[in-house]
């Protein structure tokens, strides 16, 4: 088939690609002029330029394309407009080029456990229950989930909501190995508190199901297996790898959000962005971030296959490999 992935060049976009074009593929890649596309090379993809809160560059970019990944987005951002503009409006734009090219392609948006929000340690979160973002950016990506189901009368579209991703070139969890490298494990007063974790690699397995099966059509599916991990236990098996012990540093709750607070200011009178932010510390503080797996194993058969624990030693080795750490 010949697919169109938008944030081709982002951590699970060029792993997404990288399975395309493995199985034979058509892949092109919806890019600014200024990205970065290092995690692109080598393989045989088209690039086309445009942007998707530019509506007249998404023309050419969906022309005869079978399925279109929607992976482009943003995580950070100074201001809500800014997150609704990417994540949202780009999200509407995109799905306004294909109704107007009478486009039959299928479209399926990476969402994200982050509209849910936080869960509670009881209970994992269902494709059912109503969106409870805790932030701007779990807001953007509710939102978008929004605008893109509305458009389920005029396009075929689906939706996978992976949870917090591991695997060799994520940024997001990179802040833990590298206080684990510098000799610390942080222990969060009030914990443990379980997260939900998923191996890039099951979220692309399930990204290319959503492309395909009749019965993904107007659903949103969680990415999740049945295994829990805590900040702790990611840790510790990090240091495992690496073949470190660090020192236990507790941290109690009104010490993190002090210093996230700290680091902000930092960030605003500097524009230096810091690791820790006080949408880091909210997620961090959060009682669980859980949701279920089973509403894709029943519709679909899908159910991630890599284990959580290897998942974490393959990004340390990697990390280490890249001069990350």
């Amino acid at each position: 088939m010949h697919a169109l992935i938008t944030g081709g060049n982002g951590f699970l976009g060029t792993w997404l690609a990288r399975a395309l074009t493995a199985r034979g593929d058509s892949v092109t890649c919806l890019l600014r002029r200024t990205s970065d596309v290092s995690g692109l090379a080598g393989l045989p993809y088209n690039r086309v330029e445009g942007d998707v809160t530019d509506p007249a560059s998404l023309k050419q970019a969906v022309a005869s394309c079978d399925v279109v990944f929607h992976l482009a987005g943003i995580r950070r951002a100074a201001v809500r407009e800014d997150f609704l503009r990417v994540n949202a409006e780009g999200t509407r734009h995109l799905c306004e080029a294909l109704v107007q090219a009478g486009s039959h392609a299928r479209l399926v948006l990476c969402g994200s456990l982050s509209a849910s929000g936080p869960s509670s340690r009881e209970r994992p979160h269902v494709e059912e229950d109503p969106f409870h973002p805790a932030e701007w950016y779990g807001e953007s990506k509710a939102e978008a989930e929004r605008i893109v189901l509305s458009y389920a009368d005029r396009l075929p579209v689906t939706v996978a909501r992976p949870p917090r991703i591991l695997g060799p070139g994520d940024h997001e969890n990179l802040t833990f190995f590298k206080l684990v490298h510098r000799g610390i494990r942080l222990e969060i007063g009030g914990g443990p508190r379980p997260l939900t974790l998923v191996d890039v690699e099951d979220v692309v397995d399930l990204l290319l199901l959503l492309a395909e099966r009749p019965e993904a059509l107007g659903q949103s599916f969680f990415v999740a297996g049945p295994h829990y991990l805590s900040l702790e236990e990611l840790q510790d098996i990090g240091a495992q790898e690496l073949g470190l012990h660090p020192r236990t540093v507790h941290l109690p709750p009104w010490v993190l959000r002090a210093l996230a607070a700290g680091a902000d200011l930092i960030t605003q009178a500097t524009g230096r962005k810091l690791p820790l932010n006080r949408k880091l510390a909210r997620q961090l503080l959060a009682p669980a971030w859980t949701c279920s797996g089973a509403k894709a194993e029943r519709l679909l058969g899908f159910r991630p296959r890599r284990d959580l624990r290897d998942s974490i030693r393959r990004s340390a080795r990697w990390y280490q490999e890249k001069g990350w750490l």
